[in-house]
């Protein structure tokens, strides 16, 4: 993957940084095959055919490309696609590409496009994202009890484990403090709760043959993207539906996930998903987090990078970057922030949890 933040390169080069290095670690000079993961970059740099675009820019014009698009969740598609292909036998070598370039545009306009995920009639009475996300949060507040200061520490642990990740955007420690008194974005949400608009591209190299990690299961749950027809304002069904399917593929549950990578684009959403994916009892997450057990030397160690929140978010590169952590960890190479690991998950929200995919990564030994 590349750096994380705010890049002078187009979104073409960004992707080709991310390739590049993927193909040589694989030892891979040409894939069969390609997948493009990108969220909006017609809106967001002009050019679309995005699938044609990156092969030519990297030289493989001729290599079967498909482009795959399901929101803020684009990248852990890609990687869904590109593993039915090997999968099914049709190619032996997939190359999946995400990134997206978005810190040259106004915040107002970014926030613009990807509230667009978001059901139009709900946009129209002025529903953005992070109101959504306020939402939620007060409703996880009044029915599970969970605190400002709970929600919090997830900021302050995901920024400490960032410190130690040369690719995150925000590289500087806060405090506990700093997050909870600052200002106010969406009501109980603050700015530290929320992820920064960050530009960057992630690549994984899959293929059938035998490699230092597998991917032991995969599932995509799916919900209404209005929020008002949900029965549960609390947690993800479509994070639920995703984590038994990737569970019953592999054969295991949760209780053999030493690490996890969760789409925290807002801090509750990883308590959320730490209870959705079955990783922490319902209503026990908030807790579990203040008392340590997520963080870097605790009992199940949870976004290691950083996350959406400090490593940064540049939408469909993140759920590969997810991916691209999970594997260093696995293999060992994960400098100045390593656990101790075998089975590592993933989980990543498309839009406002409608189209949510769950991932377990095995290291082979």
């Amino acid at each position: 993957m590349t750096r994380f933040g705010k890049r002078d390169e187009s979104l073409p080069e960004l992707i080709a940084e991310a390739a590049r290095v993927a193909l040589s670690d694989a030892r891979i000079e040409q894939p069969a095959a390609m997948v493009v993961a990108a969220m909006n970059p017609e809106e967001f740099t002009g050019a679309g055919n995005y699938g044609s675009l990156i092969a030519t820019h990297l030289g493989l014009s001729t290599v079967p490309t498909i482009r795959v698009e399901t929101a803020t969740s684009s990248g852990l598609a890609g990687l869904y696609a590109g593993f039915a292909t090997v999968a099914a036998g049709l190619h032996d070598v997939v190359l999946v590409v995400g990134g997206e370039k978005m810190t040259h545009l106004p915040t107002p306009r970014v926030a613009e496009i990807i509230g667009r995920s978001i059901d139009p009639q709900e946009r129209a009475y002025g529903t953005t994202m992070p109101a959504l996300a306020g939402l939620i949060t007060r409703a996880a507040m009044h029915h599970h009890g969970l605190t400002l200061r709970e929600i919090s520490q997830v900021a302050v642990k995901n920024h400490a484990n960032a410190a130690h990740n040369p690719y995150a955007h925000f590289r500087e420690p806060v405090a506990l403090e700093a997050v909870m008194e600052s200002r106010i974005v969406a009501d109980p949400l603050r700015l530290f709760h929320c992820c920064p608009i960050s530009d960057g591209a992630a690549a994984v190299v899959l293929t059938r043959h035998r490699s230092p990690v597998r991917v032991a299961g995969i599932g995509q749950g799916m919900d209404s993207i209005a929020v008002r027809y949900r029965t549960d304002l609390t947690s993800f069904r479509a994070t639920q539906a995703a984590a038994q399917a990737a569970y019953r593929m592999a054969g295991f549950g949760p209780e053999r996930v030493d690490v996890a990578e969760l789409h925290d684009a807002f801090s509750p959403f990883e308590l959320v998903s730490l209870e959705d994916t079955g990783l922490v009892p319902t209503g026990k997450a908030g807790r579990v987090t203040l008392d340590g057990e997520t963080a870097l030397d605790g009992r199940l160690p949870v976004n290691p990078s950083g996350g959406l929140k400090a490593r940064g978010h540049p939408l469909a590169a993140t759920g590969l970057a997810q991916i691209v952590e999970l594997v260093w960890q696995l293999r060992g190479v994960a400098t100045g922030r390593q656990v101790e690991a075998r089975v590592g998950l993933a989980q990543s929200i498309g839009g406002l949890a409608t189209n949510n995919w769950v991932a377990l990564l095995e290291a082979v030994r």
